[in-house]
């Protein structure tokens, strides 16, 4: 290898340079002979003809001597001389068609060596794209897992999911699952079926390679040696495992013989509940657990990314037979009554079958079965009947849907919301591309004689563009790779923030290969698209003048045109999203401050279900007050109570409503509570009228109800209420069936959202209770009673157990979590785009004094004073604020009409929240425009005169 530094010293023309940038020219230029040796070696030359092609180039430095003694200029320094021969070089190799991954590697570590040189631009570039990247890539993330990831199944593609459509006389049937009108029709439609309809579509398929029925069990009593809890479960047909392609990590998974009456009772768990309840023991295959009181043997464990066909973020626990369903449950007769529709149906394609010939197959099977099922349901209800014979009700239309991720309401749900999020940190990201843009101009000015030389040496405008290209680039993928760390702290913050409410979800929030793809191309698109409009400027110059330093060459004209039009973007974005912030905020403040009708604090939450433990309708009965005295016994506790829902929890029961009297109506529906004595006090929500439920409001006792205050204005107008009478199921027969015993003051029952709803609050003795919700009123902060009310109810039952243990303060909480989560990411976004705007403001303006330096000493030399240049500057300053204000109004007044339907309170157009916004921004913009323009009234006349 030659001694190119000693070759270079022997070799450099005169430059006149310092010692030690003499030093660093030598250092830099035997870099570059040496690079060129190698890239010869490497391209198959031999050693004479790289050594050859190497001191070539040294006629490029004599190039760059000569012009630049004829423009009678100093050099700027050391590098950038070298890096212009070096240039001259490359351009020679272009004409000749030698530009390959050489050149790119060239054009890398030059790009490399200019960041390391401007750190400070580096770093503020590093950051504001590392923080919008970040951002994107960590929402990324979520939307992946939430709306775009497929089942991990054998070929997902080929699932699809049934679900109807029903017109509005639909006929007579009993739903578990979710209803919802379909935007398309307008008609109703749900992925419920009744178990009969799945037998019939299995036995009359022709055209699925496999067909299962699969249902949510919400809570399992799960007894392992001795120590119970409550874990969540699906109930699978015995296709289902088969069906999708699962196999189990250990043991094996349910077969159709698993599924067959009279089978032994076994459980497949996944790798979730196997690792936290089982610590991943090697031999659970073959252990027994009791599941609600029945014994059942582990036979598989599920992959670890297997989460079900359920909901996304729904994980069940264990995986059961279907056909064991009523062991579980003792009294049901799901499996055999048609007119209750609850499982949900999904098959496989067979191969070269489309999804509409299954559709074709299988609806003459789901159209008999629905008939069958309606007609079993009125024969319960001969008056119904009797109604509904008299006109002719919609038969049910089958629909066949990808059934690639499974069940997808929740998708569907969550997709505005996400969406919405996508467009803010999106704007984030585009301010935060015009602030490094704003950057690159700026610097690129700079730059502006090393532009010129390169293009007087020959090298192309394109060659220069590519240059540049890459160095953006370059600083994108740097931004890219430190958005990678904040979007890792990024998805724990979105999942932390709980947008979905208070359950628990299931995501694998993995920053996994797509989602790193997904960052890679931002990074890439990012860099084209900031660095694209300063590199084109930055090359589009004058070489005569730029030849002579004329700086002004550059910062002037349509480039100073660019830089105000990119900080007029950045300030109407920065207050789209102002305004967007500030809606947000006061919607969940609004939220907050509404009045709820009964005292949430201190006040504890918490579920049983004391079926799970193999208690019948009167052991519930007794249970309930036993437990109820025991807690009431606890030193701290005011009083305690149940109902079948706690309040806020989105939960509800409704019924159609006859009142004696009057005609109602068939869509006139209330919602109803069952509740127990003393509910009204613990809750603290007074009684208006009449008196309270008691403990002698049994089944033996005449029905009672309490109403609220909407309803009895809406039954009952004037009238008292007390004695009046009505019932439920719209049936006129039943019309006298409940005597108003008191009227309650209105209070919110599913959300805090809308208007209370007419309510009836009857005594959960009058019906056969189930699974019910405990309210207890502590004289203290009730988190703190928590151990003492477990240890309570272990005392009354040990195999009880207690889940939604909350209190009612958390429970409202929960009910915001979609607001707190806009509230807090659209108001974070806010400031940081303010900030993002705020900075590339001041460094526009502070670069732009710096180059006027000149032109404002001639001002004060003629007699300008402070408070004239300050006001000048931030004259120009404020003007371009206030053009991208009014843009940003424009846009704000019409974006904001989109997120109408989320807010609560306040109008999208709200003055006060615009006008906050807007002043926010402007004065925040003032202060990032007055300290370029203090520091030019600070310039020195003498100075400035003689400032290059």
């Amino acid at each position: 290898m030659p001694d190119w530094k000693h070759y270079v010293r022997n070799n450099l023309p005169p430059l006149a340079l310092g010692p030690e940038r003499e030093l660093e020219m030598v250092d830099e230029m035997a870099q570059h002979l040496e690079a060129v040796y190698e890239d010869a070696l490497a391209d198959g030359a031999s050693e004479q003809d790289a050594l050859n092609r190497a001191k070539a180039h040294i006629k490029d430095w004599q190039l760059l001597e000569s012009e630049l003694i004829r423009s009678k200029r100093p050099i700027a320094g050391p590098l950038i001389s070298n890096r212009l021969a070096r240039e001259a070089r490359i351009q020679s190799q272009s004409r000749s068609g030698g530009i390959g991954m050489g050149s790119f590697i060239q054009d890398l570590r030059y790009g490399v060596r200019m960041l390391l040189r401007a750190k400070g631009f580096t770093a503020v570039a590093v950051l504001s794209l590392a923080l919008g990247i970040g951002a994107n890539t960590a929402l990324f993330s979520l939307i992946d897992a939430v709306l775009l990831k497929m089942l991990p199944v054998k070929k997902p593609t080929e699932l699809v999911l049934f679900d109807w459509l029903s017109g509005p006389r639909a006929m007579s049937r009993s739903i578990d699952g979710t209803t919802s009108d379909d935007p398309a029709t307008g008609m109703r439609t749900s992925t419920s079926f009744s178990y009969l309809a799945f037998e019939r579509l299995r036995d009359q398929n022709e055209t699925l390679s496999g067909v299962f029925a699969f249902a949510p069990f919400e809570q399992l009593n799960v007894n392992v040696d001795g120590v119970a809890e409550v874990a969540g479960g699906e109930l699978v047909t015995g296709g289902y495992y088969d069906t999708l392609g699962v196999k189990a990590i250990l043991g094996s998974t349910i077969t159709p013989r698993d599924d067959a009456p009279g089978s032994e009772p076994v459980v497949v768990i996944t790798h979730r509940y196997w690792e936290r309840r089982f610590a991943r023991d090697p031999e659970i295959i073959g252990k027994k657990i009791n599941v609600n009181n029945v014994p059942f043997i582990i036979i598989g464990v599920t992959p670890p990314e297997f989460f079900g066909t359920l909901q996304v973020g729904e994980s069940p626990d264990l995986t059961i037979p279907m056909s064991l369903e009523p062991q579980l449950r003792p009294r049901s007769q799901s499996l055999r009554q048609p007119w209750f529709w609850w499982v949900r149906i999904m098959g496989r394609l067979k191969p070269g079958i489309a999804a509409e010939q299954a559709r074709a197959n299988l609806e003459p099977a789901f159209q008999q079965s629905a008939q069958e099922g309606s007609e079993a349901a009125l024969a319960q209800f001969p008056a119904q009947r009797q109604a509904q014979s008299s006109q002719p009700r919609d038969v049910p239309s089958l629909r066949v849907a990808s059934g690639s991720q499974g069940l997808n309401e929740l998708r569907s749900a969550y997709s505005q919301p996400l969406t919405i999020l996508v467009i803010v940190v999106g704007v984030v990201l585009l301010i935060a591309c015009a602030n490094v843009a704003n950057l690159l101009l700026s610097r690129a000015a700079s730059r502006q004689k090393e532009i010129a030389v390169r293009l007087a040496l020959g090298a192309s405008r394109w060659r220069l563009i590519r240059q540049l290209l890459t160095e953006s680039v370059l600083l994108a993928i740097i931004g890219g790779s430190v958005g990678v760390i904040f979007a890792y702290w990024g998805k724990d913050v979105l999942l932390a923030l709980r947008p979905w409410g208070g359950g628990e979800l299931i995501l694998n929030l993995k920053l996994d290969r797509r989602v790193l793809a997904f960052t890679i191309g931002v990074s890439a698109i990012t860099g084209l698209l900031f660095g694209l409009a300063p590199a084109l400027r930055a090359t589009r110059i004058d070489l005569t003048p730029a030849l002579k330093d004329n700086a002004r060459s550059l910062a002037g004209g349509s480039g100073s045109r660019l830089t105000r039009s990119l900080i007029v973007i950045q300030v109407a974005m920065s207050l789209v999203l102002l305004v967007g912030a500030g809606l947000f905020v006061n919607t969940l403040r609004n939220l907050q401050a509404v009045d709820v009708g009964f005292n949430r604090e201190n006040l504890l939450l918490f579920r049983v279900d004391p079926r799970l433990s193999g208690y019948s309708g009167p052991q519930i009965a007794s249970l309930y007050p036993r437990i109820t005295e025991q807690i009431e016994a606890i030193p701290g506790v005011r009083s305690a109570t149940i109902s079948r829902h706690p309040l806020l929890s989105g939960n509800r029961r409704t019924s159609s409503i006859s009142v004696q009297g009057s005609a109602q109506e068939p869509s006139d529906v209330v919602y109803v509570n069952l509740v127990g004595a003393s509910f009204f006090e613990t809750m603290e929500m007074p009684i208006l009228a009449g008196r309270s439920l008691n403990p002698r409001d049994d089944e033996r006792a005449p029905k009672v109800a309490v109403i609220n205050q909407t309803m009895a204005r809406k039954y009952f107008g004037e009238d008292n209420p007390i004695g009046k009478r009505f019932g439920f199921g719209g049936d006129p027969a039943e019309a006298g069936k409940i005597e108003v015993v008191g009227v309650v003051r209105d209070a919110k029952y599913t959300s805090l959202r809308g208007e209370t709803p007419p309510t009836a609050y009857t005594p959960y003795l009058q019906e056969n209770p189930g699974q019910m919700n405990f309210e207890v009123r502590t004289a203290g902060d009730a988190a703190a009673m928590i151990s003492s009310i477990r240890d309570a109810v272990r005392e009354v039952d040990s195999n009880l157990p207690l889940f939604d243990v909350k209190t009612q303060r958390k429970q409202a909480e929960e009910s915001l979590a979609q607001e707190r989560l806009f509230a807090t990411l659209s108001g974070f976004f806010g400031v940081l785009a303010l900030l993002l705007a705020c900075v590339g403001l001041y460094g526009v303006m502070s670069y732009g004094v710096a180059r006027r330096t000149n032109e404002i000493g001639i001002r004060m030399a003629l007699g300008a004073t402070t408070l004239g240049i300050t006001r000048m500057v931030m004259r120009e300053t404020m003007w371009v604020v206030m053009i991208g204000v009014v843009i940003g109004l424009g846009a704000a007044v019409a974006s904001t009409r989109l997120i109408k339907s989320m807010l609560f309170g306040l109008a999208p157009t709200d003055p006060l929240t615009i006008s906050v916004a807007a002043l926010l921004l402007i004065a925040v913009a003032a202060l990032a425009g007055y300290i370029p323009a203090r520091r030019a009234a600070r310039v020195d006349p003498m100075i400035a005169l003689r400032y290059e």
